[in-house]
Order: structure tokens, then C-alpha cells, then sequence
């Protein structure tokens, strides 16, 4: 059957109009991105097999173009049409911390910080650079590799942050495990980057830690 002969309360569109897009499984919002399906199946049903092939969505969203173009029913087309979705969504959460606003929330802070990093394959450490009055001036991905005293370097965190004339600062690092449970080599290397930006008067506001589920905050687990 089709999904238009679908009542029109259980058509993923529909629906998505009608209760609003959370209302929606992993599939349904698939298959609208997807729009049609294939041969012997509608775009739900193609949907569905895609999360089962890739095991989750997050699988099928971090795929990289070679992996994503072998399933039937995508390609390269479809393939750059979800690249820019997902960078307009983190551009959309870019926005609430744009160059010059001050801060409102933690949470606003970790939503924008998790949507930067949950999706790199490796290891990524970067900064949140702030001035006197907590309004941001620019986040940088400055490491890539295992985060560590040996790779993180302290001297090149306190350059950039004399770039950007920062007071503050919020550091955070990625777990590609998805476990945001912080390692001794990571509340290590909090306090040696915590002294080294103290001298030149910019303050450590938090470490936070991208992972699975809620991003960890470092100042909130007494670890600071």
C-alpha cells in the first residue's frame, strides 16, 4: 500500500504537521527526507530498512559518502541534501551563541557545543572564547587526535585566546565512545590549561564533554 492511501493522521507528513516533528520516529522523519521509496517499498518502509542496515539513525546521519551511496535509495545527491540539513541545524544553534550575545544557559551552551563535536569520528578538543561580560567571540576546533597533556598544547589554547582578547573561556572535548565520563588525563590536563590561562588573567569557566545523551560539565561534577 501507499503512503497515500495511509489514513491522513498516520502519513509522516501529515502527522509531522499536525502533533509537530517530536511526534515522529527515527523512521517517519526519515522517510520524509527521503520523500519516495524504491521498488516494493514506500519511502517508510525503505526508511525502516535503512536504520535496521545502519543500526541506528545516528549511523545513517554520520556515514561517510562512499558507506551512505552504497544503499538503495541513496546516493551522492541525497547524500549532500542531509549534509547541509545538518549543518543548517548547527548553524541554527550557532545562532543563539553568535559573535557579540552573552550566554543564557548552560544548556544552551551544550546543545551548541554537542551539536559542534557528537559527530567527529575522533577525538576534537576546542574552545569558547568570551569576553569580560560572558558575550561569545568565536569557538575553534584547535586539536584533533587522542586529548591528552602530550597533544593538547597549552601555549597554543593561551595564543588564541590572546587572539580573541578572551576573559573567559569554556573548553570541551569529544568522546566518539559516547561515554562522557571524564579520565584522569582529562581533569590533568583541565588544571594545567586552568594555571597556564590564569596567568594571563582569562578564565576557565567549565570543560565540557560531548558524548552519548547529555554533554558532561566538569564545574558541575566538582571536578574544577
Amino acid at each position: 500500500m501507499s503512503i497515500r492511501d495511509w489514513p491522513a493522521a498516520e502519513r509522516p507528513r501529515e502527522k509531522l504537521l499536525e502533533r509537530g516533528a517530536a511526534s515522529l520516529s527515527d523512521a517517519e522523519l526519515l522517510a520524509i527526507f527521503l520523500r519516495t521509496g524504491v521498488s516494493g517499498k514506500s519511502a517508510v518502509d525503505l526508511a525502516r530498512h535503512l536504520l535496521n542496515q545502519f543500526g541506528s539513525l545516528r549511523a545513517l546521519l554520520e556515514a561517510n559518502l562512499a558507506v551512505f551511496s552504497n544503499e538503495q535509495g541513496l546516493g551522492p545527491a541525497k547524500y549532500a541534501q542531509l549534509q547541509a540539513v545538518m549543518e543548517m541545524a548547527r548553524r541554527h544553534l550557532g545562532e543563539g551563541l553568535r559573535r557579540g550575545s552573552a550566554l543564557k544557559s548552560p544548556a544552551q551552551v551544550r546543545s551548541y557545543l554537542k551539536a559542534m563535536l557528537r559527530h567527529e569520528p575522533h577525538e576534537v578538543f576546542g574552545c569558547l572564547f568570551l569576553d569580560s561580560k560572558n558575550r561569545v567571540q568565536a569557538f575553534e576546533s584547535l586539536f584533533h587526535g587522542s586529548i591528552n597533556v602530550a597533544h593538547v598544547h597549552p601555549r597554543q589554547v593561551v595564543k588564541r585566546a590572546l587572539a580573541h582578547n578572551a576573559a573567559g573561556i569554556i573548553l570541551c572535548h569529544n568522546h566518539p565512545s559516547g561515554v562522557t565520563e571524564p579520565s584522569e588525563a582529562d581533569i590533568e590536563l583541565t588544571k594545567i590549561l586552568k594555571e597556564a590561562l590564569a596567568i594571563v588573567d582569562v578564565r576557565v569557566l567549565d570543560h565540557v564533554i560531548i558524548g552519548d545523551g547529555d554533554p558532561l560539565s566538569m564545574v558541575e561534577q566538582g571536578l574544577m
